[in-house]
């Protein structure tokens, strides 16, 4: 060190990192390898009457500060099915300085399924996250993934208050790209930039979701469900578009949480119907 030189500021954050192998063994799937530093760890798989291997992902410190990175990848083999959750929302907490990040990377064998179902992201004010889903899959793969947000601690009165807000999912097969989404979302800077005045936030919704599927399954029917769940509206709105190949996006408008929760179970229950001939999953969450 050079005398008179000023310090490095300490950084805030953790650098959190889990790995994940799901393989098969029998007609079970099993984790054949668990790797986790800490913010991130996983419980121990649950034995539920489903074949899927079923994990849940927590971070035990409470929710991210600014300056976590986060890193998951799971990789499953062939004819491998897991169901990746956590056990509640995860909260980002407000930062002055460095955003939290979190990257996922999910590779599907052939035959391989993977339902990637975590609960919403709760922003608080003042927070900057920025979040990128990776998925690369075999073609006979499926797949079911949720990505939904809540505009910000609603009951504090702090909707579309954080300062950042930035997920991305990419979904590809050895043909080519599936889906690729994103959105980026910022607040006001400085104290004299104008508020949120160009989102219509969220039609006053501010619970928000995506729900891909991917895979072999009847399409026109399950828009069908979707469009007689909610073809009054109410709480929530849903619609469905096709994928370019082999899949849909459900996406969704909530007027709470609990009307995102229920909806989002709603959609997965339809989504694992159609496409893995499975009844829904009930996790019994707190």
């Amino acid at each position: 060190m050079i005398a008179g030189a000023p310090l490095a500021a300490a950084r805030v954050g953790r650098d959190g990192a889990l790995r994940l192998q799901f393989e098969r063994r029998g007609a079970a799937t099993v984790v054949a390898g668990c790797r986790s530093t800490p913010p991130l760890q996983v419980l121990a798989p649950l034995a539920l009457d489903d074949p899927a291997a079923i994990v849940s992902i927590l971070n035990p410190t409470g929710g991210l500060v600014g300056g976590d990175r986060l890193s998951i990848d799971v990789n499953l083999a062939a004819g491998t099915h897991a169901v990746l959750t956590t056990p509640s929302a995860t909260r980002v907490y407000r930062t002055d300085a460095e955003e939290a990040t979190q990257s996922v990377k999910l590779a599907l064998g052939p035959r391989a399924v993977v339902e990637w179902v975590p609960d919403h992201t709760i922003p608080f004010a003042g927070s900057a996250f920025r979040q990128a889903i990776d998925v690369h899959m075999d073609a006979t793969a499926g797949l079911i993934l949720v990505d939904a947000f809540s505009a910000g601690r609603i009951a504090r009165g702090e909707a579309w208050r954080f300062a950042a807000l930035e997920s991305a999912v990419s979904i590809r097969d050895q043909y080519g790209w599936l889906l690729h989404d994103r959105f980026v979302l910022r607040g006001p800077v400085a104290k004299d930039d104008p508020a949120w005045d160009g989102l219509g936030c969220g039609e006053l919704h501010p619970y928000f979701g995506s729900i891909a599927i991917v895979g072999a399954f009847d399409l026109e029917q399950l828009a069908a469900e979707v469009r007689r769940l909610w073809a009054s509206g109410g709480d929530a709105w849903v619609g469905v578009a096709a994928l370019a190949r082999r899949g849909a996006l459900v996406r969704c408008l909530a007027a709470s949480a609990p009307a995102l929760i229920d909806t989002i179970e709603t959609c997965w229950g339809l989504g694992r119907r159609a496409l893995l001939g499975l009844p829904p999953l009930r996790l019994r969450k707190a």
